[in-house]
């Protein structure tokens, strides 16, 4: 009877063991998954905020008063700075 219990305690404590092992082994996993997320998210959120302030210059450019000769070469001179920053941040960010 003990010897049974004892067998039935030892075949718990294994397959309590195995459990635990596989636990560990999707915990892992899943904080690996959740590291690739956040680091998406945080790309994704900076490429966000790069557009937002993209759309605000190209704002103040449109409603700088110059005259229109001006104007497309001041808009050009702009987009090319943009275009620069924009290299600048991918390089940064590789």
């Amino acid at each position: 009877m003990i010897h049974e219990e004892l067998q039935r305690t030892e075949k718990l404590a294994t397959q309590v063991s195995r459990k635990l092992q596989q636990l560990e082994h999707d915990n892992k996993a899943l904080r690996e998954e959740s590291f690739l997320l956040r680091s998406k998210l945080e790309e994704k959120e900076q490429a966000l905020e790069d557009f937002k302030n993209q759309i605000k210059i190209a704002k103040l450019v449109n409603s700088i008063p110059v005259e229109e000769m001006e104007s497309a070469e001041l808009r050009e001179k702009i987009n090319n700075y943009i275009k620069e920053i924009d290299n600048i941040i991918a390089y940064l960010s590789e």
